[in-house]
């Protein structure tokens, strides 16, 4: 009993040593085809019979696990058991032998690579031999059968070699007259045994399933690191050399140091043999990657693990590679220049805040604001010294069409800090800028130069509120795109490197193969902004006065060429209806005298033209004039009253001035009935100005704040409707 305690005790305190999680399958990695064994054993009888003998067993045994599930193992055992008996006054009279043989399963659990527990049991039949019980018969015996039940704790030394300490209980049964024997034994025996197969640790025992094809990388660029992420940085492929099908193969990606975990490639669940596979390589890089300097090369891994035959395995392979970094790109396609713009940058955001803010004065409420800002950035970046400079190692015309030479774009950031750049650099800055305050941007390409371009969000139909020349903009998708000639900046104005741009573009009307047109949001859903470290730049913003001054000659220049035709028809025509269309121009334009003047000239022409009339209490408005614009609006509203025209819709519109006016005076009651005698005329129109509804209100605060240019809306009238 003493014995079996101690035992127990072994096999509690070795589960809990040894029976800890692992990934690794050791009953698969380790399996065997076929073991060997013998063993001794040393037995205590339960039964009366027991202080009579001495019993001992000497067996051997053969297991073979069951491949598919090697925790199952079919036994065969054979060999002697031995009772020798202690009785002092015939002491060889009950001596006896058993010649046995069965059948038993073995479940065996493999915790670690050199221990493991069993449970087994089995069924066999006997023949003992009693040699003196009978001298004058000789020997004499009978079958008996014994069912057995134990356990297994094995130490494995290596794999071939297992030594096992074995604790069984056996239970007896003659089946013959002799009925002595019968009841239970425990015993704890010592075993060694011997396991075919080879040792999948040994240097040739590695499973090397997999043949990897030729694979090298390109140069990668950390400025790519969202395009590697979904778009293949190479192609391997993998054939698998035996003749047995492998399975679950899992093929990955790793580069240590600029990858959190290894990039999965390909997941195959079975790949016969003697077949390949093409697997596509991506790469999802960390932010590491933004932050090398030049060229670094690497040396990464594919990885590929899979099951052959039942047993894991895993093959890698290096691979080396440069990495380059975040301002390097080749031009094997030119909508990498989008992963460049990079409008999040707290630097670039903070210098268009300026510019908007030196510039808000200055700024015309009815004209394109989209153009308003583009010419405000352009003569911002002239004033703090932006110049166009040629790359003298590598200018853009040679690059341009050579995806094997590897060109530097520089950040904007960077090309602020040393305000010189060719013109891919100077492209990227005007369109980021340009990104930060929300208007789309782009960039066109022609051979050997690259500019930018954005969109006015104006509709095609409308060109002539940008430009009087249809041809200065380009129609795209029914939106007006405005081009920038970027490398002219410092150099001339902005109305002048727009009609540049335009002609660069215009160039090739009759070759468009050769010109390229890339919106950058679009580009960038491939080619995400590359990763920035942001620090102060310290970056002068130069004087405001100067960026003003500029602006307004452009402004000047704009606004001169789109009332240009209004004049010439107001002077050919000389008709009251042109004058006022050539009032309302100016007036859009903050002409203010002129637009008077012009009103005044359609007055005199018809007197009774009340647009005219009603249009100088706008201008009236735009100037702050809010209690003579209100009477003048009134008035105009009894003489429509008076003419039957109370019911149309420039009563609508005069309804609506006229609550915007008492919204200025802070007349709010004022403010929502006329609004709601413009709503019962024309539902439909009034709805866009519904704020007018709630004036005075905490719900107006919202709309007030979305619209800083409520004091600058107004309808005009143009001709007698």
């Amino acid at each position: 009993m003493k014995k079996l305690i101690i035992s127990i005790c072994f096999l509690v305190s070795s589960f809990l040593l040894f029976s800890q999680t692992s990934e690794q399958n050791y009953n698969q990695y380790y399996r065997f085809p076929l073991s060997l064994g013998v063993e001794y054993q040393n037995y205590t009888p339960f039964a009366q019979y027991g202080s009579l003998y001495n019993i001992f067993e000497i067996s051997g045994n053969v297991r073979w696990p069951i491949p598919p599930v090697p925790i199952i193992q079919p036994t065969i055992k054979g060999g002697m058991l031995r009772f020798d008996s202690q009785d002092q006054d015939d002491p060889y009279k009950w001596d006896n032998t058993h010649w046995f043989g069965g059948l038993g399963l073995t479940v065996s659990h493999r915790f670690a690579k050199n221990f493991e527990i069993s449970g087994e049991i089995a069924g066999m039949l006997t023949q003992s031999s009693f040699k003196n019980l009978v001298p004058e018969e000789g020997t004499v015996g009978q079958l008996n059968i014994i069912a057995e039940g134990g356990l297994r704790i094995a130490l494995n030394p290596s794999y071939n070699f297992s030594i096992d300490v074995h604790p069984s209980l056996k239970y007896f049964r003659g089946l013959g007259a002799l009925q002595d024997y019968n009841g239970f034994i425990f015993g704890v025996g010592f075993s060694g045994s011997y396991r075919f197969g080879k040792d999948p640790d040994s240097p040739q025992a590695i499973i090397r399933s997999i043949q990897f094809g030729d694979f090298s990388l390109p140069p990668l660029f950390a400025a790519m690191q969202s395009y590697y992420a979904k778009n293949p940085i190479g192609t391997l492929i993998i054939t698998n050399t035996e003749k047995n099908p492998i399975k679950d193969l899992q093929v990955s990606f790793f580069q240590a140091g600029f990858m959190d975990s290894p990039t999965p490639a390909a997941s195959i669940p079975e790949l016969p043999g003697g077949t390949s596979r093409e697997i596509p390589i991506r790469a999802s890089f960390n932010q590491e990657v933004f932050l090398t300097e030049g060229v670094t090369p690497l040396t990464s891994e594919i990885i590929v693990t899979y099951t052959s035959q039942g047993r894991p395995a895993e093959q890698r392979l290096p691979v080396s590679y440069d990495l380059y970094d975040k301002t390097s790109v080749t031009w094997d396609d030119d909508n990498k220049v989008a992963a460049f713009i990079t409008p999040a940058d707290s630097a670039l955001r903070n210098y268009s805040s300026f510019i908007r803010q030196a510039c808000k004065e200055q700024t015309i409420p009815m004209y394109n604001q989209n153009i308003q800002f583009a010419a405000q950035a352009f003569h911002a970046l002239s004033e703090i010294g932006v110049l166009y400079q040629i790359d003298p190692t590598l200018p853009f015309t040679e690059v341009q069409n050579n995806p094997m030479v590897i060109d530097s774009i520089s950040l904007p950031r960077d090309t602020l800090k040393r305000i010189t750049g060719d013109c891919d650099d100077l492209t990227v800055l005007f369109c980021s800028l340009l990104e930060t305050v929300g208007i789309e941007s782009g960039f066109i390409t022609v051979p050997g130069h690259i500019y930018a371009v954005f969109n006015t969000k104006e509709q095609a139909r409308n060109f002539a509120d940008l430009n009087n020349d249809r041809q200065l903009t380009i129609n795209l998708d029914g939106e007006l795109w405005v081009p920038v000639e970027i490398t002219m900046i410092g150099k001339t104005g902005f109305l002048e490197s727009w009609r540049r741009g335009i002609e660069e573009w215009s160039a090739y009307e009759e070759e468009p193969e050769k010109r390229g047109f890339y919106v950058t949001r679009k580009a960038q859903e491939l080619y995400r902004p590359v990763g920035l470290k942001e620090t102060d730049l310290g970056l002068q913003y130069g004087e405001k006065e100067n960026i003003i001054h500029n602006f307004q000659i452009d402004m000047d220049k704009i606004v001169e060429g789109i009332v240009s035709d209004y004049v010439r028809t107001a002077q050919e025509q000389n008709r009251a209806k042109d004058w006022n269309s050539l009032g309302i121009a100016y007036a859009r334009f903050k002409r203010y005298d002129k637009a008077v003047d012009a009103f005044d000239k359609a007055l005199a022409l018809n007197r009774n033209f009340l647009s005219a009339d009603i249009n100088k209490a706008n201008v009236l408005f735009l100037q702050g004039s809010y209690p003579e614009a209100r009477d003048q609006y009134i008035s105009a509203a009894n003489s429509l009253e008076q003419a039957n025209q109370s019911s149309g819709t420039k009563m609508v519109k005069l309804f609506i001035n006229l609550s915007r006016t008492y919204y200025q005076l802070e007349s709010y009651d004022d403010a929502q009935e006329y609004f709601s005698k413009a709503e019962t005329l024309d539902a439909e129109a009034a709805s866009e100005y519904s704020y007018l509804a709630v004036a005075g209100k905490s719900s107006d605060s919202g709309r007030a704040a979305e619209n800083e240019n409520i004091s600058e809306e107004i309808l005009f009238f143009e001709e007698e409707e």
